[in-house]
């Protein structure tokens, strides 16, 4: 039925004559990364859709490209897709559709019969979220790289602010909670002033898609609140810095060793060894198990 307004429309709204025209027509339900996806290129008469062919935008070249099964496109941007054709039909379906693949796209005739042989672009969103990233703000930004946030441990009376974030095709809507409690943080930041061992416990973000309820992901993280006595080292930022501290040890000491190695090498090579004149040959005299049989007798010493 949607069809058939449609072409009803286009029938009215373009000039009247032997003219076909095309109109493309994608999925009427929000796309998730992952779903397959079909793209329609209709006609309004039963034309031959030979010289017809579907084309994508390309932002970052700020051009089109003919999307073919083995075409330029395919070897380009690696990801399979299927194309069938019918008389007033092209089809263009895309098994497993990524967030790079969203268009915009296009159908386009090389046949003089269509005047418009360009349909209008049709955008295909496609909603994703990624995994959530959990990081403790105002410590040395490397905390994040090093330290995985599982379990936070922190001294009492220190001030934690802990961001919560994800790559989504929408900002999401964050929340915080603690297991247990009944009171939730509207926010992707999550702060307490000046802790106490009390608010140890389970904190748990969740980031909600906006447009798609099926998109939401979740991440628990443990604070443990420990004692004025306790241990520098026994704190996660202490942990931190004894473990970056031991790696610059062991690459210093690498390091030193290598320049002695080398520095004792190029010792070794310049110095003399001892003088070796082969020009003075040791006399051999005939009684000498070193001489050689003589018929003559005589005692000179054989050079």
């Amino acid at each position: 039925m949607k069809e058939l307004l449609l072409f009803a429309t286009l029938t009215l709204l373009c000039p009247q004559g032997n003219y076909a025209s095309l109109i493309l027509l994608g999925p009427e339900y929000p796309v998730l990364e992952g779903d397959y996806v079909t793209l329609q290129c209709l006609s309004d008469t039963e034309s031959n859709m030979t010289d017809v062919h579907v084309e994508k935008f390309s932002k970052h070249l700020q051009k089109w490209f003919r999307v073919e099964p083995y075409g330029l496109f395919r070897r380009c941007f690696y990801y399979d897709l299927d194309i069938s054709r019918e008389p007033g039909r092209l089809e263009l379906t895309i098994p497993s559709i990524q967030s790079f693949m969203e268009g915009p796209y296009r159908c386009v005739s090389d046949d003089a019969a269509f005047p418009y042989n360009s349909s209008l672009p049709l955008t295909v969103p496609v909603h994703y979220m990624r995994d959530i990233s959990v990081s403790r703000l105002g410590v040395s930004s490397y905390s994040r790289y090093f330290s995985p946030m599982q379990d936070l441990r922190v001294r009492v009376g220190e001030d934690v602010e802990v961001d919560c974030s994800v790559s989504a095709s929408q900002d999401p809507e964050y929340t915080w909670r603690k297991d247990a409690e009944d009171w939730l943080v509207l926010s992707s930041k999550l702060k307490l002033k000046k802790v106490r061992v009390e608010d140890s416990g389970s904190y748990t973000c969740t980031a909600q898609h906006p447009a798609v309820s099926a998109l939401s992901k979740s991440r628990t993280i443990s604070i443990t609140v420990l004692s004025e006595d306790a241990p520098w080292y026994d704190s996660t930022q202490g942990r931190l810095v004894l473990m970056t501290s031991a790696a610059g040890v062991v690459v210093l000491l690498l390091i030193v060793s290598v320049s002695v190695c080398l520095c004792r090498r190029a010792s070794a090579k310049n110095s003399k060894g001892p003088i070796d004149d082969h020009s003075q040959k040791k006399p051999i005299y005939t009684a000498s198990v070193e001489s050689l049989a003589s018929t003559t007798g005589d005692k000179q010493p054989l050079v």
